[in-house]
């Protein structure tokens, strides 16, 4: 049994700390919500902490996955955050997709104070996150992750070591940076197709035998189709990763024009009022432009 300590605990953080819970570990739990740590106390031998400082304090290898940059950066460095409480070699392992530049500061920071820092975005949205399906993508000390990867396996399936400090992040970006692009296409193509008059499951079968098959596009559809926007990845945290994409960028001198589109269609989606919706309602902006929408045949 080891001493956890698991920070944010929203759609992904708080099946991803259950399940650590549920395999017998000592988890120190932290939520801007207390509400959420409470209601997973019962999974285990949990101990529900007012501030992240707490956290550290009662554990060796610690979880976090929050929302954006600045966030991860309050509740590591800051006031009362972690690096208050942190024990000797003890392990933090930020899931959040956040800035590679960021992963490098936090690195230095932490290992002025004796501990480690590995950046290790997830991938799998919240079906992969309640089934312990989800990818890794790691960055840091090949050593200290062999130490962590037994307890990312409790909440994931597939792993990879990216080398150094930051490419786990580089490589989670890579990754959302090609999702997101295709999702427009699907969204631009979907939306021909049916203001043509083709049925959008026929089009869909079509693209599925086709050399644009598309493992997002197949699992997508089906949610536009019946009109299903429930939440598995906001437009509004996926418009946040897109900025880190064209941030990343810059700094490298890497031009990503088609990106830098798509950004501007996930910030109309948003103007438009579905940004806590899952990312395939973006296709509301094109429907609405075209007077088309895409949805079954027994829909229409």
């Amino acid at each position: 049994m080891a001493k956890l300590g698991f920070l944010g605990l929203g759609i992904m953080g708080g099946p991803m700390a259950g399940h650590l819970l549920k395999a017998g570990h000592e988890v120190a739990l932290w939520s801007h919500t207390a509400s959420k740590a409470t209601a997973l106390a019962g999974l285990g031998q949990a101990l529900v902490c007012e501030m992240p400082k707490q956290v550290a304090e009662n554990a060796d290898i610690i979880f976090l996955c929050v929302g954006d940059t600045d966030m991860s950066a309050k509740v590591t460095l800051g006031e009362n955050g972690l690096i208050e409480g942190l024990r000797p070699g003890a392990v933090i392992a930020d899931c959040s997709t956040v800035a590679p530049s960021y992963a490098r500061r936090a690195a230095a920071t932490l290992a002025e104070k004796g501990a480690e820092f590995l950046d290790a975005p997830v991938t799998g949205s919240k079906p992969g996150a309640e089934g312990a399906t989800l990818t890794f993508m790691v960055g840091g000390n090949e050593a200290v992750y062999e130490k962590v990867k037994p307890f990312m396996e409790l909440m994931g399936k597939r792993f990879y070591y990216c080398g150094g400090t930051g490419l786990g992040l580089h490589a989670k970006l890579t990754q959302n940076l090609i999702l997101s692009n295709l999702l427009q296409a699907f969204n631009e193509g979907m939306v021909l197709a049916t203001k043509a008059g083709v049925d959008p499951e026929l089009m869909l079968d079509i693209l599925d035998n086709s050399a644009a098959k598309s493992g997002l596009v197949s699992f997508k559809a089906p949610y536009v189709f019946r009109r299903d926007f429930s939440t598995n990845f906001s437009v509004r945290w996926m418009h946040k990763d897109i900025g880190l994409m064209l941030e990343t960028g810059n700094e490298m001198d890497v031009p990503l024009p088609l990106t830098a589109l798509t950004q501007q269609l996930f910030r109309a989606a948003i103007a438009e009022g579905v940004g806590e919706d899952d990312i395939c309602s973006t296709i509301k902006v094109l429907e609405r432009l075209a007077g088309v929408e895409v949805k079954k045949s027994s829909q229409k």
